[in-house]
């Protein structure tokens, strides 16, 4: 888990971008979280830009105050303003602004549209901070003055002068108040925490949270503020708050409460006549399609049923494009070995480009091209659409049951597109026992890459027979009935591990479910051919051509009567057949074996 940086500019002025990982709030309970809050928090940076869905904008206001609280160098984007637009919400960005003391901008990422005023708004707060802290070297060297100063007039002066420029600069207004025994603790705190915690942090910030005791903070604090940490007058001062709070029969978790209870009705009142909801039933759709999608007798049916479509849809499309396409491949194939051979290229140099790499190029793109090209932009769709998600949702409860964590299900569906993406994926899983759990079974959920072979065993050993639209809809149907047996084995296995070598509590998280989208079918068929469907077809041309190369060489270099092939297959036929198996059968996997097909 980890930042990424990036750069932009705007006009003269250039930017280091650093993309956090999202979050639904400071108080960790992810590793996401974690190094999102410790980035914001402890990194000191120049400005945070807090993204904001304008469809649930008040949800979204309770991060905003809790960054606010740590770092008041911040702009609000709130962005999805067309699908607000949709919803009959209207915003009042002057209200909020005037309300959070920090700008607000709307956006529409999709079309662009207000991009330009984020630039502008974080310009605003760049410059307000280049301000302050002139102001604040001003004051230093002024009081430095004043403290050398031999004369009580010229003392006097500096100190006029400070007052001044703090009636310029008045200090930021405090967002968050709350219950008058936790103010008082923080003014009984603060004094202490200043003098040990250095520049960088908000100080106020910091003493709510050392008060707030939040174990997983408390090990960031010892990590970025040591001095904080290991001050006894800080620890004596806390142990000394907290017995009186006991005393009076405040507990930890009520503390915790409290707070937590103060961000929720603040960001209630921010909303308030800043957020108009003009049709009140404006997510009606949504809550119907949520009731038919993730209810418990109609959720895995309409699962099954829709799986089945995609693979119907994926088999009949990809038939005919495929047949053409190794056709003309095929036929491109003789017509490269006549010019080669007509150049002078040497017979055995031919074959060996020819008919070695260029024919298992040719295999590959034929068979994986028109699938992955059709099988992509259907799951891009459904993904664009809100639909994924709700998949996940109701798969979680299964996981549940399997003591597995229901992070497992978003890994297994990345799986569908690449295991190697699903594997890289389990790091959004807390618990290494739940981690291990979910990397262990993603192979059982058969990634794009095997789709194609899996299409063409289900053709010739199943459905051959078979004519007319049948044939089509009764490879949907197996192929699907593969894809629930992976689910199947995944979920048993899953218990198993729990119950075994791997036992343990499932953990809980949070899965945000999107408002259902319209999707851009232009833009999803360009981003899913480009992004996905060419990407991996790159990734198998980059293993096919040196496999190719090599299976010809093996093929056609002899030893003794053999070949090396059959003298590879021959010693591996003992090992392979202790698995049921044959050695080149055996050898034919461990020549896939890059592919991971």
């Amino acid at each position: 888990m980890a930042n990424a940086q990036g750069y932009a500019s705007d006009g003269e002025q250039g930017y280091v971008m650093v993309d956090i990982p999202g979050c639904y709030s400071l108080m960790a309970h992810s590793t996401e979280e974690e190094v999102a809050r410790d980035f914001i928090c402890f990194e000191n940076p120049d400005a945070v830009i807090v993204v904001c869905d304008a469809t649930c904008l008040e949800r979204n206001l309770n991060l905003v105050l809790q960054i606010l609280e740590a770092n008041r160098r911040a702009v609000v984007c709130v962005n999805l303003m067309d699908e607000a637009k949709k919803k009959s919400i209207t915003i009042r960005f002057d209200i909020l602004e005037e309300r959070l003391g920090v700008p607000v901008i709307g956006t529409a990422a999709r079309s662009g549209k207000g991009l330009e005023q984020i630039y502008e708004g974080l310009n605003r707060v760049l410059e307000l901070k280049r301000e302050m802290v002139e102001a604040e070297e001003v004051e230093a060297e002024e009081a430095t003055e004043a403290k050398e100063a031999t004369e009580a007039e010229e003392a006097v002066e500096a100190e006029k002068s400070v007052d001044r420029r703090f009636a310029e600069n008045p200090a930021p207004r405090i967002l968050i108040r709350y219950p008058e025994y936790i103010e008082a603790a923080i003014a009984r705190l603060t004094p202490a925490v200043k003098k040990t915690a250095g520049e960088g942090v908000n100080i106020r910030w910091l003493c709510a949270r050392l008060l707030d005791s939040n174990e997983n903070l408390m090990e960031a604090v010892r990590k970025y503020l040591t001095p904080v940490a290991e001050s006894e007058e800080v620890s004596s001062l806390l142990m000394e708050i907290r017995e009186e709070w006991q005393e009076r029969g405040i507990s930890q978790k009520q503390v915790s409460d409290d707070m937590a209870s103060v961000f929720i009705r603040k960001a209630e009142f921010l909303c308030r006549g800043a957020v108009v909801f003009e049709n009140q039933t404006y997510d009606k759709k949504d809550r119907l399609l949520d009731r038919l999608f993730t209810s418990k007798a109609t959720g895995f049916p309409i699962m099954f049923l829709i799986l089945l479509g995609v693979f119907w849809l994926t088999i009949t499309g990809a038939n005919y494009p495929s047949e053409l396409l190794s056709s003309g491949l095929f036929w491109l194939e003789d017509r490269i070995s006549d010019l080669f051979l007509t150049a002078g290229m040497p017979v055995v140099l031919n074959d060996l480009l020819v008919h070695g790499v260029y024919r298992v190029l040719a295999w590959v793109i034929s068979v994986m091209l028109p699938p992955m090209a059709i099988f992509f932009p259907l799951f891009t769709l459904l993904e664009d659409f809100g639909y994924l998600p709700r998949v996940a949702f109701n798969l979680d409860r299964c996981f549940k049951r399997c003591a597995a964590c229901g992070k497992q299900a978003l890994t297994m569906c990345m799986g569908f597109g690449c295991n190697a993406a699903g594997i890289i994926g389990c790091r959004i899983i807390d618990s290494p026992r739940e981690r291990l759990i979910a990397m262990i079974t993603n192979n059982f959920v058969p990634c794009n890459g095997r789709f194609p072979t899996m299409i063409a065993i289900i053709t010739m050993f199943f459905v051959g027979s078979a004519a007319g639209a049948f044939s089509s809809v009764l490879s949907a149907a197996i192929l699907a009935g593969v894809i629930v047996l992976g689910v199947l084995m995944t979920l048993l296995i899953s218990k198993i591990l729990s119950a075994t070598v791997l036992k343990g509590v499932p953990s809980s998280f949070t899965l945000e479910l999107p408002p259902y989208r319209k999707p851009q079918i232009g833009k999803v068929i360009v981003r899913s051919i480009f992004d996905r469907t060419l990407f991996v077809l790159g990734r198998a041309i980059a293993v096919a051509a040196p496999a190719g190369l090599i299976i010809w060489l093996m093929a056609n270099i002899s030893v003794g009567d053999a070949t090396l092939l059959a003298h590879c297959s021959g010693f591996l036929d003992p090992f392979a057949r202790v698995i049921g198996m044959d050695g080149v059968i055996l050898l034919a996997f461990i020549l896939g074996f890059p592919a991971n097909a």
